[in-house]
């Protein structure tokens, strides 16, 4: 079986020692993303700019290893204030308007209290 580890550059992954996706056996196994913006390592107030930046770096990761958002058949959504999760609906309903994976929203604590939603997929690979 051969593994491929991708990276998105965040220093999270080498401070933590995780990679953002894992490439197995026709699965893609994307980590726990939070809305992080890479470009200038800040995290934007709203749970909306959030949920959207989380799915921008899960869509880049996923066309890195060869799928896509159209691809997801598994999602956990972890947010911290319930109350909250509705406003990603609008969000999580187009980014997976063709896949419609089996989802799941937890609410639980994240690393930092910024942080309003984390998201974590699997997919397969496009054959």
């Amino acid at each position: 079986m051969s593994v491929r580890h991708i990276s998105t550059g965040s220093p999270f992954e080498e401070q933590i020692g995780y990679s953002r996706a894992v490439v197995a056996d026709g699965w893609v196994f994307v980590a726990g993303t939070t809305g992080y913006d890479y470009a200038t390592m800040t995290m934007p107030d709203s749970i909306e700019t959030q949920c959207k930046n989380a799915l921008a770096t899960i869509a880049a990761a996923l066309e890195e290893a060869g799928s896509g958002l159209d691809h997801v058949v598994r999602v956990n959504y972890i947010v911290p204030d319930p109350s909250e999760w509705h406003k990603c609906w609008p969000i999580t309903s187009t980014a997976f308007a063709k896949a419609k994976p089996a989802a799941t929203m937890i609410s639980a604590g994240l690393q930092n209290s910024e942080m309003k939603i984390e998201i974590e997929v699997t997919a397969r690979v496009v054959p």
